[in-house]
Parts: structure tokens; sequence; C-alpha cells
């Protein structure tokens, strides 16, 4: 379901575009639409407000709590159903931030991620994106939201942004508490400056190898680091906004001497951010997360090569909730594992991957 799904709706039920917009925003906000000291009929429609109860119950509908996982970082894990069936996830983050979806599944296939080990199942509505703000919202304060959950937001463009500019504008999150988060498609970068409401870049990068990259992020758009980063550095200075580059950290992956060296490379001078996230283990996957001492020593290095780097604990640790986790639990309990990938095989992944699938 889009917003503009919804906007269509209200129109044939008598309201003007400023009805509509009161309807939206207290949705948004997760307010009730019969909240305030005048009655509502004195401003609204009739055919509007005889309507409302079921309109509000039908909005509440768009995505339901099926589960919630408590992280004992004041995180918590939420599974939400969609109206079809289908099952997506929201992060509570510390701090009154909210990590949203924005696809069911994702296609680009990122190796360490679960959601990508069972690919696209369909496209996320931009009022179902702004449903589990709002669903996030009845349960506590959300003042930035990222779009980091399942999903690929560049493959789902036109709902994401939809979401972003309602959020923005009537829902009240600042623009730069928007991070639109993706693995660098060339469509983002032209249709972010062009939007009404700018939000935060993150891009993922992972790697300063080009080979090792397109490993990690099969089905990624074949840009090089040094390409993603440059066109990372054009939106910032247009945006006034420094990007965030993610880099989830894989033991024995990503986190050698050449990797620090690659980085320092990339983003010395740059109007940047350096997210350095321990991988959050996965049991159907097999990758590692370095020590909160060999990471904490990487950003130090970092840090005295010039490179502003946050080292940021991925959320829901302990309640084993990486991204699309809870979701391949609840449709398949018995996940296979695969194969990792060595930081030296960049070149010889491909065969090593067909000839040993773990059961």
């Amino acid at each position: 379901m889009r917003i503009q799904d919804l906007r269509q709706r209200l129109q044939t039920l008598g309201a003007n575009p400023r009805h509509t917009q009161r309807v939206l925003r207290l949705w948004a906000q997760a307010l009730p639409q019969d909240g305030g000291r005048r009655e509502l009929t004195s401003f609204l429609p009739a055919t509007l407000v005889a309507a409302l109860p079921a309109l509000s119950e039908e909005l509440a509908g768009i995505a339901t709590l099926v589960s919630e996982h408590p992280g004992e970082d004041g995180s918590a894990r939420l599974l939400l159903a969609l109206a079809d069936g289908q099952t997506v996830e929201s992060v509570l983050l510390p701090r009154d931030g909210l990590c949203v979806s924005t696809q069911v599944g994702c296609a680009v296939g990122c190796v360490f991620c679960m959601t990508g080990q069972g690919g696209l199942v369909r496209q996320v509505g931009s009022a179902e994106i702004v449903a589990q703000v709002a669903l996030a919202r009845s349960r506590r304060p959300v003042k930035k939201v990222v779009f980091m959950g399942m999903g690929e937001p560049a493959h789902n463009l036109d709902n994401v942004l939809e979401a972003i500019d309602l959020l923005g504008t009537i829902g009240n999150i600042g623009h730069k508490n928007l991070v639109f988060s993706t693995v660098g498609d060339p469509r983002v970068f032209e249709a972010l400056p062009r939007g009404r409401v700018k939000p935060a870049l993150a891009l993922s990068l992972h790697t300063s190898k080009a080979a090792l990259r397109e490993q990690l992020l099969p089905r990624a758009p074949r840009l090089t680091p040094e390409e993603i980063v440059e066109a990372g550095e054009r939106y910032a200075r247009a945006s006034a906004y420094p990007i965030q580059y993610q880099w989830t950290l894989l033991q024995g992956i990503n986190d050698g001497d050449d990797e620090i060296e690659g980085i320092v490379r990339l983003l010395h001078g740059k109007y940047a951010i350096l997210n350095m996230i321990p991988y959050n283990t996965v049991d159907e996957l097999p990758y590692q997360r370095p020590s909160w001492e060999q990471a904490a020593a990487i950003a130090r290095r970092l840090h005295q090569r010039g490179i502003l780097t946050k080292l940021r604990q991925s959320a829901g640790q302990d309640v084993e909730g990486g991204c699309g986790q809870l979701r391949a639990r609840a449709d398949n309990p018995r996940a296979r594992r695969v194969v990792p990938i060595r930081a030296d095989a960049a070149t010889s992944i491909s065969a090593a991957s067909a000839d040993a699938t773990l059961s």
C-alpha cells in the first residue's frame, strides 16, 4: 500500500488536502484521530468523520506486531506482519531511533546478511514503511528513522522517497535524522538531491577492494569503492552533511592492515564519518565478529590517521537479532549454513561456494 493510495481513499471520503494532511499527520505521529478540544464535525466533512473509526483500524492493520525481542542495550527487535501475511523487521534503537525495512527480503544478496539469503519477495509500500514508524511511536518516542533494515532502499526508490517526504514534513522527523542507506546505486545520487526532503546518506562500503566487494555484495551495482566515495562526496557537499560510510567488521576478511590503509586512502580529507560495526553473528552463517578490543584498536588507528570513526554496537546482540534473522527463524527454523569468504580468496570464491555448502 502506498501513501498515494491513502490520499485517494481520503479524497473519496470528502477530504480536501488539509483534511488529508491532518489524518496522515496524526497517523504518522501515532496520535488519535479524534483528539483535540473541537468536535470533529466542526472542521471535517461528515462522511470522513463517520469513516474515521474504521479508517483508524485499517491504518493500524497495515503493520501489526508479531513478536518483540528486547535487548539489554535498550533496543528491541520487532517482527511485524503486513496485511498480506508477509513479515518484516523493525528495530527500536537506543536514544529514540528506529530502523525500518523497505523490502520483504533483498536482492543484493550480501553474503553476511540473513535477509539476502532468501532473495527478494516483494517491495514494501510507502504506507507500509510509515506504518512501521507509527507502530514504533505507539510504543516509545521516535526522533530518528534509518532505512537500514531488510531490503535495499534504492531498489524500492519511489516508495522510500514518498515515505521520507511524509516523515520529513508532517511526520515531524528532522531531515538529517532520516538516514537513507544504500549499497551505492547510481539512481540514489540522482534522486536524493531533487527531493524537498534531503535525508542523510549512508553508503555500505565494507571493503576498500573492488574484487572483494563484488564477492561480499554479489548483486550490488558494479561501482568501485573509489566511485562510491566520489559520488558520496558530491552529495555530502550538496547537502552540507557528511556521508556515513558503513563497514561491517568481519573477522579475518576486512579487518587487516591492508584495509586500514585502504580506508585512509579513500576517506582522508572527505566529508565523511566511518561507522564501523562489528558483525552481528548469525548462527546460520559462518562469519565471525572480531573482539571488541580488536575493533576498538582498529578505530583508534584510523583516528590517528585522521579518519573520523565511530565504533558502533549492532543492536540486539543478546537476542541474536541480526537483520533478517527473526523473519528467517519464523519462516524456516532450519535455515542452511553457507561457506565463509576468506580475505585472500576473492578470486576463487564462486567455486568454493558451489562446492562446500554445509548442512
